[in-house]
């Protein structure tokens, strides 16, 4: 009797030219590191590809969509390079949003990315179109891809309460949750810029803060300076003074909101 093994992907060794364009054109985060910063970037997403699957449901995974993937895993960690996402064995990759019975394209619910748990843990569940959208949009003070990874950087210490470890190490953990409950009070009193979303719970408003950190630093710092100088702490990383410039034209107030909620831009998620 023969027994066929599966022959395993070789790993990538090399980071190609048209991945550093496509990040070059995406992502502004790369594009505002120097020569030595991007070989380290670089690096650490082609570790990230080389050790985390990367699964097409009902959709095929391109190779731009794993680059900007790994992009979107190494951004929140780029300061730390001793930090990697051991609580991740994989990547789900839907078309477009999804419901709690993982539903494609539900008219119930519109759920654009997900972390696992129970039998999906070790996995997350990321919408292609929202994956691709957190880098073309510049005004809307969104990833949903980073707001996931944001998301397992919490689980880390075996639960999401919106505390990321690098808060416990300074004993600062009482007075950032009383800015979080500050700022979600001000959410739900739709008396903040943050997304709505941010005023769930402390978890929902760490990962969509980090969002808008990521995404409009400089308006972060204007708007929420407390908020920026925590999430510099959190993630080591002083992104007001970077040129975080996106090339990408902007979605248009009339244009449909790319949530896939169904409103116009300016009805939905054009919260300035």
């Amino acid at each position: 009797m023969c027994f066929f093994r599966k022959k395993r992907k070789p790993k990538q060794v090399e980071f190609p030219q048209t991945w550093k364009e496509l990040l070059d054109t995406h992502l502004p985060f790369y594009r505002s590191l120097d020569e030595d910063e991007k070989k380290q970037f670089e690096e650490r997403v082609l570790r990230f590809l080389n050790t985390t699957k990367i699964t097409g449901v009902k959709t095929t995974v391109e190779e731009e969509d794993r680059v900007l993937i790994g992009a979107s895993a190494i951004v929140p960690i780029f300061a730390f390079p001793a930090w990697e996402y051991h609580n991740l064995q994989e990547v789900l990759l839907y078309p477009k949003h999804f419901d709690e019975n993982h539903t494609i394209g539900s008219k119930s619910k519109a759920i654009l990315g997900m972390v696992g748990y129970g039998y999906m843990e070790g996995k997350m569940i990321l919408s292609k179109y929202s994956l691709w959208h957190g880098f073309k949009n510049s005004t809307d003070k969104q990833n949903t891809a980073i707001h996931e990874f944001v998301h397992l950087l919490d689980k880390a210490d075996g639960k999401i309460d919106g505390i990321l470890g690098t808060i416990h190490e300074r004993d600062m953990a009482l007075p950032w949750i009383t800015l979080m409950e500050e700022k979600i009070k001000e959410i739900r009193e739709n008396k903040s810029d943050i997304r709505d979303y941010g005023g769930t719970n402390h978890e929902e408003f760490l990962a969509v803060s980090s969002e808008y950190f990521f995404e409009r630093p400089k308006l972060l710092e204007k708007k929420h300076p407390v908020l920026y100088e925590y999430m510099e702490m959190m993630f080591g990383q002083e992104l007001a003074d970077q040129k975080l410039v996106k090339k990408a034209k902007p979605t248009q107030h009339w244009d449909p909101c790319p949530c896939e909620s169904g409103k116009k831009f300016r009805n939905c998620c054009n919260l300035e």
